[in-house]
């Protein structure tokens, strides 16, 4: 399989693009905007039951959620491939990232890439050019930026839609989170499942949303790129390292986000672990003793 840098800019260059209405126009999705608005109820609703078996719950289930399933496998190794990993673990990711009730693996991967495409572009699917709201959330509401057509799928998927389980949990991603809470519920009744569930849902969900708004807007640049990517420690220390994205949008494929001892990155550590038990291969990780020096306008950037 060629790699998805290639790929990103064989595709980058065609011009029968699909139109992904960026800005907020189409249809509103009134299911979404029904589920999240119950979801952020639930998670007010939940404060009062606060107790730290509750928290240490909603803490487990961020952490695979956001880290193991979001941030490394369907950023770092599905979305850009910046290592190989057997087909048991890339599912096994793509199942904990299901937990974070972020779509599923196929659709999310998609818009990621398409966003990596046309980065702060008017194909960007949640660029704060068409406004800070519209970059944090409103993107899921309405439009097409989410709810992409078969033939986006295929071209920017095409290595996720040959494995069957993927397209299985794409469809029914919503089930690990209903499982999950289930357990839960036997575990530490209906206090843990509104914590565990709805509250730590609620707040990873805008924890991941600032990657998509607050690191194009506000932040620090090593690199020139051609987009507003920023360099952010606040949203790295809530996202596991993916608040380094100046780094990221300047090398998309490298699996190491956090560039030095300074930029934690905890998604890079526990992809170095797995590298040296020999459970991952073919790790590409960008070095910054190998960047060039940083420009003027660019350390006052």
């Amino acid at each position: 399989m060629c790699c998805w840098s290639n790929f990103l800019a064989a595709h980058e260059s065609m011009q029968n693009v699909v139109n992904f209405a960026p800005h907020a126009t189409g249809k509103f999705h009134w299911n979404t905007i029904f589920f999240v608005t119950v979801f952020h109820i639930l998670a007010i609703v939940a404060l009062p039951y606060f107790s730290w078996q509750n928290i240490l719950a909603a803490f487990v289930c961020w952490f695979i959620a956001g880290s193991w399933g979001v941030g490394i496998g369907y950023h770092r190794l599905m979305t850009h491939r910046g290592f190989k990993a057997p087909r048991w673990l890339e599912r096994f990711f793509a199942t904990c990232a299901t937990l974070a009730v972020q779509a599923g693996p196929i659709a999310w991967v998609t818009t990621h890439r398409i966003h990596h495409a046309f980065t702060d572009q008017a194909r960007d699917p949640h660029s704060p050019r068409h406004g800070k709201y519209w970059s944090h959330i409103g993107w899921i509401f309405r439009g097409t930026a989410q709810i992409q057509p078969t033939s986006a799928r295929e071209k920017y998927s095409p290595d996720l839609i040959r494995d069957p389980y993927l397209v299985f949990i794409d469809k029914y991603y919503w089930i690990t989170p209903i499982i999950v809470g289930g357990v839960l519920f036997a575990i530490g009744g209906v206090s843990m499942v509104l914590w565990a569930i709805f509250f730590r849902t609620v707040v990873q969900w805008h924890f991941t949303w600032l990657v998509n708004s607050a690191t194009h807007l506000w932040g620090s640049r090593r690199f020139d790129t051609r987009d507003d990517s920023r360099n952010n420690g606040w949203i790295a220390a809530v996202t596991f390292g993916e608040g380094w994205h100046n780094n990221h949008h300047a090398y998309p494929r490298s699996a190491r986000h956090g560039l030095t001892w300074r930029e934690y990155d905890i998604n890079w550590v526990q992809i170095r672990i797995l590298e040296r038990l020999g459970i991952i291969s073919d790790v590409y990780a960008y070095e910054i003793e190998a960047a060039p020096e940083v420009s003027e306008m660019q350390k006052a950037a």
